[in-house]
């Protein structure tokens, strides 16, 4: 963040933008599709959560991660879903800092087989990011909190632009995405470093020798950046997914003061930060495009503050969503939908959510979900 979740401070500057931006959304175009938002668990909050996954395979669970440390895993919907304790790793969690905490959770493809999970978290004392694998022994209704194998371990330089989110590709390989370390404007431009790990999308096989392995066709695996790296030049990527059609990687990428970006990142992507914000020049002395990825859609602080990336929508639900990449704002709530096939069309408003929308989720059947950070809630989208 300069992110989600960011709190009471990147509120006050989103205000701030707003006043003195006037408020002007004259470009916002609103898409027509009828969608409404349908609570997932009637009875049921969480402590400030971002991020909700399912299991590989046929598990009937929902797991819900707490940025304080916990994860809960969840049977059932409405009225009649149950909770109980997956695993709770707060005692080692450094959630202090508004952008810190338990921020990823992955399951190994293979988890019916090897119990595998993957957390990603800040350490505190100084704040480190971690990257860990841990056993559950019983199926996925517990987590060993005392398997920790710590598989990776990044300082990090300030409180903010930690990143966090990891997940397994199409390819096999688990990718963790960090953001620049933090401060404003990248102090030590880290974006454009390929020799730190920060600032970037990083891809390892964890499935030899441990801590891991670097896959063979990484962009610096001869030389030239730290061999860990896929695509560099991010500010903060909060929450980024992969389309189960194509296996696209789409990222949502949280700006500085003006704009907020979506990217579609390929292996061994530029993606621009700190030489830009969205398509706009950011460092004017150094505003070089050559060899820059821009990004596939952006919006002004004047419709939001911090992007929240989402999915490429493969349900059967809201037929006219299908292959749309649906993204939001953590500070407006608003829901924007882009074509994945037409890009060129722009990004179009869905639904003003009202929601602080930490993150999206997705079931195996390509349905899309919301959670709210502010309430602890998580909604359906649904047809209206």
């Amino acid at each position: 963040m300069t992110a989600a979740p960011a709190l009471p401070g990147i509120l006050l500057r989103w205000l701030a933008v707003l006043l003195a931006a006037q408020i002007s959304v004259a470009c916002a175009i609103t898409d027509g599709t009828a969608v409404s938002l349908q609570p997932l668990f009637a009875d049921l909050t969480f402590s400030r959560p971002v991020a909700m996954l399912q299991t590989p395979g046929a598990s009937p669970y929902w797991y819900v991660v707490e940025k304080g440390g916990r994860v809960v895993r969840v049977e059932g919907e409405g009225s009649a879903a149950l909770t109980a304790l997956f695993v709770d790793i707060s005692d080692r969690v450094d959630a202090g800092p508004s952008e810190a905490g338990l921020l990823g959770m992955a399951f190994h493809p293979d988890f019916a087989d090897n119990g595998q999970v993957y957390l990603s978290y800040t350490r505190g004392a100084p704040l480190t990011s971690v990257l860990s694998r841990f056993a559950s022994r019983d199926g996925g209704l517990t987590l060993d909190a005392a398997s920790e194998e710590v598989l990776l371990e990044v300082p990090q330089p300030y409180g903010n632009h930690n990143g966090g989110q990891i997940a397994f590709g199409p390819d096999g390989y688990l990718y963790y995405g960090l953001g620049d370390g933090g401060a404003g404007g990248d102090p030590h431009g880290n974006g454009q470093n390929t020799q730190t790990l920060l600032g970037a999308m990083l891809r390892l096989a964890v499935n030899g020798p441990s801590p891991y392995a670097i896959p063979p066709d990484n962009p610096f695996v001869g030389g030239g950046g730290r061999p860990e790296i896929y695509a560099w030049g991010l500010r903060n990527p909060w929450r980024w997914s992969f389309d189960h059609l194509g296996g696209e990687l789409w990222v949502g990428d949280v700006g500085q003061n003006a704009w907020e970006e979506i990217d579609r990142v390929s292996l061994g992507d530029n993606l621009g930060w700190n030489l830009w914000e969205g398509s706009h020049c950011f460092t004017p002395v150094a505003c070089r495009s050559e060899g820059v990825v821009m990004p596939v859609a952006e919006y002004s602080h004047a419709l939001g503050c911090s992007v929240t990336g989402g999915y490429v929508y493969r349900g059967e639900a809201i037929p006219a969503l299908y292959g749309r990449y649906l993204f939001g704002d953590f500070c407006s709530g608003t829901v924007w939908q882009l074509d994945s096939g037409n890009l060129q069309a722009g990004a179009r408003i869905l639904i003003e959510s009202g929601l602080q929308l930490s993150s999206f989720a997705e079931d195996r059947n390509g349905e899309l979900y919301l959670l709210d950070y502010g309430s602890g809630g998580i909604f359906r989208l649904v047809p209206e």
